[in-house]
């Protein structure tokens, strides 16, 4: 059953067809459904990232019924379908499986592989117009209809060739990844590139495209400079220039998009803090990160997924405050998606950067991303993210809430030590402990650095906090590895 498998987009195996539930790109239906009721399907494929019908496929059972048994005029009706149903008609290739159908009898599955329009939207004959969203057919109307009018041109700039690269300039090893994720390792590389729509015909001559080059270049500077994430922290809650300058680190991560979404995700795990909080279900103390992983992760993946990669000079900006992550990405939000939708509506910049992404398990389907995005900051009782469109960008805000956070730890020394013992306390002894609360062990060393005090001095308020039993050693006198903690009532 394996072996069985579409020549024109050889992900799509029988197996594949039978076993995988239908998602943006793929969709089944019985033979005997009305031709008429597959019109929408053509023109949300068409209107989107393009798609393919496999028609031949009991859609309860997922048994193959074939489409032998309807009849040679029925099969022509469904091939010229997207001609007679659509206007104007979206390009479209047909093709026909042999398979044994689910009496034991030689048939055939008829595919409608419908390729994406990029200037024109395609509707049906009753003059409705249909977006595939998900595993979802959706009908657009109002705005979000003029939306995709407005923004019909927009899908060019992957698309389009580029002259100057070819298939040495790409990375084989990524090139392997993803034909074995496709099922497709058995296959040149320039074939599966060609099926999925990475090299093109432009003057006779073939050319692989943009969104090829920025998936798969070895050498990404070489094509496109802008294809970076620059990350820059700074001091404080603000950016300051001149002699106030606050930037305490500022790097480029220049990669192929294949790259660089896990080389930014390692990056930053080394910059973010841990912040000691109290877990109102178990009643204890525990660590949790300084942003839930889940939400800056997908805020970079989405980035790389649906910037305006046409935007000269422009590239993705992580920045770092003390109290809040900015990740910025160039383009505005694309087609029907706003600031208002955009937990609901998802569309595709990139589509074909967008398909490879999600191949690799990247991109998730039905906008989940987003929407898991609030509410994994909502449980760490997080503000919620915020979202805003400055200038050519698109910009998502999270907020740390480091402030309530030094409350906390305020409130937790209090606690641990008792009020009559912190109302005893020198200020000095106080600042110590609070420090202590955010952590949960601290060296000798560290207390120095964050007081500004000498060895001495940091000795004795060490020593006193040791004999009032609001603190405990860890390791012994002599232990150059020795550190404190709160002693927690």
């Amino acid at each position: 059953m394996s072996d069985i498998r579409s020549k024109i987009n050889p992900v799509l195996t029988l197996s594949y067809i039978l076993e995988k539930d239908e998602n943006k790109w793929f969709d089944r239906k019985s033979a005997r459904v009305k031709v008429a009721d597959i019109a929408p399907l053509i023109s949300a494929f068409a209107n989107a990232d393009g798609g393919t019908i496999v028609l031949g496929i009991d859609e309860k059972t997922r048994e193959i019924e074939g489409v032998d048994s309807i009849g040679t005029v029925k099969i022509n009706e469904f091939v010229t379908a997207p001609k007679d149903c659509c206007k104007p008609m979206p390009s479209f290739r047909e093709e026909f499986l042999d398979v044994v159908n689910r009496e034991g009898k030689a048939d055939h599955l008829l595919l409608l592989h419908i390729e994406a329009t990029h200037e024109q939207v395609v509707r049906t004959n009753n003059d409705s117009t249909f977006l595939r969203m998900g595993d979802r057919t959706k009908e657009l109307k109002g705005d979000d209809l003029r939306n995709l009018e407005y923004s019909k041109g927009i899908r060019v700039y992957e698309d389009e060739c580029n002259p100057d690269a070819s298939m040495d300039d790409l990375d084989k090893e990524l090139l392997h990844a993803y034909c074995e994720i496709l099922q497709a390792g058995d296959l040149p590389y320039e074939q599966v590139l060609e099926a999925r729509g990475f090299i093109k015909k432009h003057h006779g001559d073939k050319y692989l495209t943009n969104a090829a080059v920025l998936l798969f270049a070895r050498n990404i500077q070489q094509f496109y400079p802008n294809c970076r994430i620059r990350f820059v922290r700074y001091e404080g809650t603000s950016a300051k220039i001149g002699t106030e300058m606050n930037i305490i680190r500022d790097i480029n991560i220049e990669m192929p998009l294949l790259r660089i979404i896990d080389k930014t995700r390692d990056f930053i795990k080394t910059q973010l803090r841990e912040f000691i909080a109290l877990n109102p279900n178990t009643g204890r103390f525990q660590i949790v990160p300084e942003y839930p992983e889940f939400a800056w992760y997908e805020g970079i993946v989405n980035a790389v997924t649906h910037r305006e990669y046409a935007m000269v000079g422009s590239y993705i900006r992580v920045t770092m405050y003390d109290d809040r992550l900015e990740i910025e990405s160039p383009g505005k939000l694309p087609n029907i998606v706003t600031l208002d939708n955009i937990m609901e509506t998802r569309y595709s910049r990139n589509p074909r950067i967008a398909r490879v992404l999600t191949d690799f398990g990247w991109v998730r389907e039905l906008n989940e991303g987003v929407k898991r995005i609030y509410s994994d900051m909502a449980k760490f009782f997080l503000d919620a993210p915020i979202y805003t469109e400055p200038e050519q960008a698109v910009r998502l805000v999270l907020k740390n809430n480091i402030v309530m956070r030094n409350l906390r730890k305020t409130d937790r020394a209090v606690d641990s030590v008792g009020k009559d013992v912190w109302d005893s306390l020198r200020e000095v002894e106080r600042q110590v402990l609070v420090y202590m609360s955010g952590k949960s062990f601290v060296t000798k060393s560290e207390i120095q650095r964050h007081l500004n005090r000498s060895n001495g001095f940091v000795s004795k308020i060490i020593t006193r906090l040791l004999s009032l039993g609001v603190i405990k050693a860890n390791g012994t006198t002599h232990d150059p590895k020795r550190s404190y903690s709160l002693s927690l009532n």
